[in-house]
């Protein structure tokens, strides 16, 4: 097996140097271009918009969202770790996890956006999925299906 050791790698066009190594860790000098598909790990970190703060990258994103229709259909529009979802009647769906969650502590947002009188709750949330209802706005008594529901999930995967 051959080695190369090396501190610095410089480009021929100029006089910075566009990586620098040290023992286990490397900086990128410019913009670094990367192609193909690539596994960041789960401590990856960003810097924040004003550079005052840094932030874990895994934890900070969603990790299932959907927009789905209670209507007619029941049709699944877009989503992201889902499964699949399931009409259990008026106003209520299941939405699935294709990926569990690590636990059942995660935070849901569920809205409705297809009429003002309405409001969207989760409940039952577990590790296999998260159940959606919704109702007039001026009772729980009264489940009705939504054309648009928007729901996303935050935290820890298994």
């Amino acid at each position: 097996m051959s080695e190369i050791k090396v501190d610095k790698l410089q480009g021929t066009s100029g006089s910075a140097t566009a990586i620098t190594l040290s023992g286990a860790n490397a900086t990128v000098g410019g913009t670094l271009a990367v192609t193909g598909v690539h596994t960041i790990g789960n401590n990856a970190i960003y810097t924040s918009e004003g550079g005052a703060a840094t932030q874990n990258l895994v934890q900070g994103v969603a990790k299932m969202w959907c927009t789905h229709s209670q209507a007619g259909s029941y049709t699944l529009d877009d989503s992201f770790n889902v499964a699949s979802i399931a009409d259990n009647g008026a106003g209520e769906t299941t939405i699935n996890f294709t990926n569990a969650p690590a636990n059942a502590n995660y935070a849901v947002n569920v809205t409705s956006g297809s009429n003002s009188n309405r409001r969207t709750i989760f409940n039952a949330n577990n590790t296999t999925r998260v159940k959606c209802e919704t109702y007039e706005i001026d009772s729980y008594n009264n489940a009705i299906d939504s054309a648009d529901v928007f729901t996303t999930v935050h935290g820890d995967l298994a």
